[in-house]
């Protein structure tokens, strides 16, 4: 089920997306407190924000910009605003999709479903295995294979050598590293980073890539 967090702050409006939600299966958060949006988004861990952009203290193109620091989770905006420049300034800010008001339940339902569906649904059949230098990682296992031997991953260690192998030649950094594994639902920190490169690094040693691996000191680490 997924879990949409709707920053809205005429209650009337916010009511009504969120009883059309419920009855399209998803859980809705209804935001009433507007001072620490951000607080509340990683608590909550939305798969979707409808976002307005007329809201008290700070403006939604603050809180695009906030959320977008921490999260890659599509945003809608919701509103009033109907100049152009609104528009491209909400796209440029990191939002995926701009619906002005009035609009249509069915329209708006119509967008949910389409930017989920691109977004998820894609990520979970993206690429059943990736292969290099001989090593295949079953992504939807989290298993390893070269030649004739195989291992399991954790879900870290497998999230860690996905994005690698996805980017690889090219330098990924820690803080890529940890801000990918904590928007998959674990909280985790530099020195439990530390850990689970470790652990992935024997992983590899026992299979005979003993360098599958590299450090760039203070910069991160890529597969070559």
């Amino acid at each position: 089920m997924y879990k949409v967090m709707i920053v809205e702050d005429d209650s009337k409006i916010s009511h009504i997306i969120y009883e059309h939600l419920k009855k399209w299966k998803y859980a809705p958060f209804e935001t009433n407190y507007f001072e620490d949006l951000e607080r509340q988004f990683l608590e909550l861990r939305p798969d979707l924000v409808l976002l307005d952009i007329n809201l008290p203290v700070y403006d939604g193109f603050y809180w695009c910009n906030k959320i977008r620091q921490i999260s890659k989770v599509p945003i809608i905006f919701i509103s009033s605003r109907t100049e152009n420049m609104d528009i491209v300034m909400a796209m440029n800010m990191g939002g995926d999709d701009f619906i002005q008001k009035p609009f249509s339940l069915e329209v708006l339902m119509a967008k949910c479903n389409a930017i989920l569906r691109r977004t998820y649904t894609y990520q979970q059949s993206e690429n059943e295995y990736l292969e290099h230098n001989g090593l295949i990682l079953h992504v939807n296992k989290g298993r390893i294979s070269y030649h004739d031997c195989e291992l399991d991953l954790t879900k870290n260690e497998a999230q860690i050598l996905f994005m690698l192998i996805k980017k690889k030649e090219t330098i990924v950094s820690r803080e890529e590293l940890m801000q990918a594994l904590w928007e998959s639902g674990d909280f985790i920190d530099d020195n439990t980073l530390t850990v689970n490169i470790a652990r992935l690094r024997r992983k590899l040693e026992e299979m005979g890539l003993s360098d599958f691996i590299e450090t760039k000191k203070r910069q991160g680490y890529t597969i070559p």
